[in-house]
């Protein structure tokens, strides 16, 4: 009887183990950022005008989505390798963005944030 108790406990625990593994993991991919900010591509050249709602929306939604460390240093990683090959880009209107879509998020938006330091 307790040998079937303790087989139980170590499968619990190694379940416990296997899914604490998987949440550690980012969720969020270079895909879903790359389509969640498209929008906001032609505001960040210019920065000219209101910031379109499709671009906030945007942002909001990758703010929702990017819950843990992993998830925003991903996110970090892809907004600095994707901005690279965008032209015009202004960096002052890029940090900006979020807080003119009212969203606070962990790191400053800049080529030259280290985003394995992103929490």
């Amino acid at each position: 009887m307790a040998h079937s108790t303790l087989l139980k406990l170590a499968c619990v625990l190694l379940a416990c183990i296997v899914v604490a593994a998987a949440a550690a993991r980012a969720t969020v991919t270079c895909g879903q950022v790359s389509s969640a900010l498209a929008p906001c591509i032609p505001y960040a050249r210019s920065g000219t005008g209101p910031v379109p709602a499709s671009c906030c929306n945007g942002i909001k939604l990758l703010n929702s989505a990017a819950r843990i460390t992993p998830d925003h240093q991903a996110t970090c990683k892809c907004l600095k390798s994707v901005s690279g090959s965008i032209s015009g880009l202004n960096y002052g209107v890029v940090a900006r963005l979020p807080g003119k879509c009212k969203v606070s998020i962990p790191y400053k938006i800049s080529p030259s944030t280290n985003c394995d330091s992103v929490k």
